[in-house]
């Protein structure tokens, strides 16, 4: 397991906290098979040159890399890990989350992490679980619980959106964007205007000044590399789009969208248009 707040032993070096998972403890008793194990894992988690350095004196990051060498030591199936990098600012965060990933994969080892970072559960995952109340919701890769949301709680849960309302005869669905074809991914029951709601990603809504198609600026937040505009239709339904950050248009102004939906995401349901 390795463990929030690392649970390094403090008194230990680095080699010798990767030593005590493979001698149990009696590092003086280490046999050679024991030592080449961690010059191998030092070597592989790149804290060669910290072997002989108290784990007091080393940064957070290399902490997390001696918790992840240690459990890797006696060569585990599986490795639990409790929000590894909460303790870690963001950028080593997210580089940790990749490199943590290769070294699992290049040791053949399973990893179960507990996060609540959607993103970082994105980038470590080859599988993704949404647990809502209690319950495992949707288990699938990162690409289909965000782009095939099995219910409207996970739709709602997983990264951002909007749901707009349509109208369904099972073949196509008419909303204030148009009329769209299903595909064969879709459930939907064929029915004579069934009311239903349509998932929208900000990167379905394209900007687009040349489209006779447009939204009226409502919000707009500055990411950096791009804005997130919160747009309202003609319907005054709401949907978010982003756009790159030259395209600095002013709020209550119209602007030209068009969409790029790959996969249309409906549900069958009453609950009222929302953004999230």
């Amino acid at each position: 397991m390795v463990f929030q707040d690392y649970a390094l032993f403090p008194h230990l070096s680095v080699r010798e906290n990767i030593l005590f998972a493979l001698t149990k403890g009696k590092i003086e008793s280490a046999q050679q098979s024991d030592c080449d194990r961690a010059a191998y894992l030092l070597a592989l988690t790149g804290l060669e040159k910290l072997a002989t350095s108290s784990v007091q004196e080393i940064s957070g990051g290399q902490k997390q890399r001696v918790a992840l060498a240690r459990a890797l030591a006696p060569k585990p199936n599986l490795i639990l890990f409790d929000e590894p990098f909460s303790n870690l600012d963001p950028e080593l965060r997210e580089r940790l989350a990749r490199d943590i990933r290769q070294l699992l994969k290049i040791t053949n080892t399973s990893g179960l992490f507990v996060t609540h970072d959607q993103k970082e559960a994105f980038t470590l995952g080859d599988k993704v679980g949404v647990l809502i109340d209690g319950k495992m919701a949707q288990w699938n890769t990162p690409y289909n619980v965000y782009h095939e949301p099995s219910t409207i709680e996970v739709a709602k849960f997983i990264g951002q959106g909007a749901f707009i309302s349509g109208v369904s005869d099972g073949t196509t669905i008419s909303t204030a964007l148009g009329t769209f074809s299903l595909d064969e991914r879709n459930n939907l029951e064929k029915s004579y205007k069934k009311k239903v709601m349509v998932l929208l990603r900000p990167d379905d809504i394209i900007h687009d000044d040349e489209s006779n198609l447009q939204a009226k600026v409502l919000r707009k937040d500055f990411k950096g590399a791009n804005f997130l505009y919160t747009l309202q239709l003609s319907s005054k339904e709401e949907i978010l789009s982003l756009v790159p950050s030259h395209h600095d248009h002013p709020l209550n102004h119209p602007i030209g969208i068009k969409l790029e939906v790959d996969h249309l995401v409906t549900f069958s349901t009453t609950t009222k248009s929302t953004v999230f």
